[in-house]
């Protein structure tokens, strides 16, 4: 492809990921909205029957399990294969949060974070990486899909739908379907901690939207990577 050797870098790990995203997401997509679960139009159903030891479902199993194996990998990734950026710190206590959440989650049967992980795969990750490989290989973006489109999405997936359907759910409804439901603080704690970082990225994305609506960028560049030239001088 004719890149740079610092984009040559870049280039597997974000190939890597959209490859990732794409396929959890189109699964998600599945277990949403092509199954007879009503997880997504009504959140508290996932608390509804709850007991322990139930039955995992084989398709919710298989989310389970591709889920926990891609942020035990990121774990590793993040701390020796990746490039390290600014955020990257925040990036590896996400991996353990969410890894938590996900293990915790298939061994007291809530199903929850399975749901969770889906919502928050319909938030852009997807175009997020695709994106950056964009930027690194220097294709042009074109009309339909300009950096600034990456902002809305964003919001509107983890800001607001998933506060209003995850954080609703586990927060209230849980406790009316499940009075003494274990580990109730604990889930709710790790969940509101992503809901930090979610708030945390997404100042990094106004920051690279504001950018390059002000012409301080003379070419679209990951706003969480130090500046190479900014480090030499």
């Amino acid at each position: 492809c004719n890149l740079q050797p610092k984009d040559a870098a870049k280039m597997p790990e974000s190939a890597w990921k959209l490859l990732f995203y794409t396929l959890s997401w189109s699964y998600g997509i599945y277990l949403l909205f092509f199954t007879d679960y009503p997880f997504f139009y009504d959140p508290p159903s996932v608390f509804y029957d709850w007991k322990k030891g139930m039955d995992v479902p084989t398709d919710i199993a298989i989310a389970y399990l591709l889920q926990c194996s891609f942020y035990g990998h990121s774990i590793y990734a993040t701390a020796y294969m990746d490039t390290w950026r600014k955020d990257s710190v925040v990036m590896l206590l996400h991996h353990v949060v969410t890894l938590t959440l996900i293990a915790f989650s298939y061994a007291f049967r809530s199903k929850l974070r399975d749901c969770e992980g889906s919502w928050r795969g319909l938030s852009g990750g997807r175009r997020l990486c695709w994106g950056k490989l964009r930027w690194v290989s220097r294709l042009p973006w074109g009309p339909l899909n300009p950096p600034c489109s990456l902002c809305p999405g964003r919001f509107w997936f983890r800001l607001y739908w998933f506060p209003l359907k995850v954080l609703y759910a586990t927060c209230y409804s849980s406790l009316q379907s499940v009075p003494n439901i274990p580990f109730y603080f604990f889930f709710n704690a790790l969940l509101l901690v992503l809901t930090l970082m979610n708030i945390y990225w997404f100042l990094y994305i106004v920051l690279f939207v504001a950018k390059v609506l002000m012409g301080q960028m003379q070419e679209v560049n990951d706003v969480r990577e130090y500046d190479v030239e900014d480090s030499k001088k």
